[in-house]
């Protein structure tokens, strides 16, 4: 993934009306953007965000200080995760060497590994005994729940294959972690990730027959985190509740980061405004399992009878659109458009007039089991009657290149501007 030309490429903008001011000129604009994009730098530069890891508590730790300033009290809500720190991910066979990502929750095969025949789980054949190689249709694909990953993992388990590897057919060629839930039995067969672009010596190898190894090596089992819960009481009789994730299986700039700086936003300027509400802000961990973090929280959070309006940032709010060039891909300074925008039906006219414009969400649908996605499946499912929440799933989503080529603070400006313009109107 290059980044030749992309600061010259970001500087060519098209300016947008400053957040929190009047539409003041390039000054303000400019002032807001280098705000969105210190927390985007900040963010990035945790590193990875496994769930309960260091980078994820290193980023709850660095809220808290942020929300800290603007007068929020702040508490913890710890959960176990699943996690797997990897000592050695490979797939060989011959010549033909690749790393591959660990599928969670993960069974290992120990420092050994596992040597089988490599066999096309497509072929329909016998796969007793053997590394099935599965290649999934193309798609920007998010979860291992997922029906098209599910079935054939499951039948190639169920005709006797030892272990499965995925092959993450999408727009970037490279391997895409998948969501996992907690609530369904791991499988007690190595799973593995392998890239698109490493592919085709396997592929051959399975065809000709021939043996290959996977390694699966590494330390795993459950550990602590935590959602991050801030509040300003303002004796209000409702509230409004503003959630993202924060959590994700690599650095996750523009999957996470994006979001998270939207969030911070508007947490400020919630601190700063008075809307005759209360405020409740939550960054979740747990993301990677289906919304274990949200799941938690939904427990503690203010009842729906309490709550005013629920606004959840998800996943690619603001993420970095490509030309692709055959197998190379060049940065654009515009959004990729693979972005969905929901709200209630009370509030849905208001909220496609608040993003009129905006690439992806200016088409806002009706919040429904239809349409809604993220961690406001499960606000719709408990009850919420208003609400607005954001879910995308970009080029690069879920891969280890979801760096800071993919994230910038002017591609988050428009879309803080439209939610902020959002909730402003809502609740007046």
């Amino acid at each position: 993934m290059g980044g030749a030309g992309l600061v010259g490429l970001v500087g060519g903008a098209i300016d947008t009306p400053a957040l929190g001011q009047p539409a003041s000129g390039a000054a303000a604009a400019t002032e807001n953007t280098a705000w969105l994009q210190a927390r985007l730098d900040q963010y990035c530069g945790f590193g990875i965000k496994a769930s309960g890891g260091p980078g994820d508590a290193a980023c709850g730790a660095w809220l808290e200080q942020e929300l800290s300033g603007w007068g929020y009290g702040r508490r913890r809500q710890p959960f176990d995760v699943p996690y797997f720190e990897i000592r050695q991910a490979t797939l060989s066979s011959g010549e033909a060497h690749a790393q591959v990502i660990p599928q969670a929750i993960v069974a290992p095969t120990g420092p050994r590994g596992l040597s089988a025949p490599l066999r096309l789980a497509s072929d329909r054949g016998d796969l007793s005994g053997a590394i099935a190689v599965i290649a999934l249709p193309y798609k920007r694909w998010a979860t291992l729940v997922d029906p098209q990953v599910a079935r054939p993992l499951a039948e190639a388990f169920g005709r006797g294959a030892a272990a499965a590897v995925l092959v993450t057919t999408g727009p970037t060629r490279e391997a895409i972690a998948l969501n996992v839930s907690t609530h369904k039995p791991a499988y007690d067969r190595p799973v593995a990730i392998l890239a698109p672009k490493d592919v085709q010596p396997f592929l051959t190898a399975a065809q000709e027959g021939r043996d290959g190894t996977l390694i699966v090596d590494g330390r795993g089992g459950e550990r602590t985190a935590f959602n991050l819960i801030a509040r300003l009481d303002r004796n209000a009789p409702r509230t409004l509740v503003l959630s993202t994730p924060r959590s994700g299986w690599f650095t996750c700039a523009a999957e996470r980061g994006s979001g998270l700086a939207v969030w911070l936003w508007l947490a400020r300027w919630l601190s700063q405004t008075d809307h005759g509400v209360n405020v409740e802000l939550v960054a979740t961990s747990g993301h990677e399992y289906e919304y274990l973090g949200g799941e938690h929280y939904l427990t503690v959070a203010p009842s729906p009878s309490a709550t005013a309006l629920w606004v959840h940032i998800g996943a690619s709010a603001a993420a970095r659109d490509w030309h692709e060039f055959g197998p190379s891909l060049r940065p654009l300074p515009s959004a990729d458009s693979q972005r969905v925008l929901t709200a209630s039906a009370d509030i849905v006219n208001s909220v496609r007039a608040a993003f009129q414009g905006v690439s992806g969400l200016e088409a806002a649908y009706v919040a429904d089991r239809t349409t809604t996605g993220g961690e406001l499946i499960n606000v719709l499912n408990a009850g919420y009657k208003s609400m607005i929440g954001l879910y995308g799933g970009h080029r690069f989503f879920h891969t280890a290149d979801d760096d800071m080529r993919c994230a910038s603070g002017d591609l988050v400006r428009p879309i803080a501007a439209a939610f902020q313009a959002a909730v402003e109107t809502v609740l007046a």
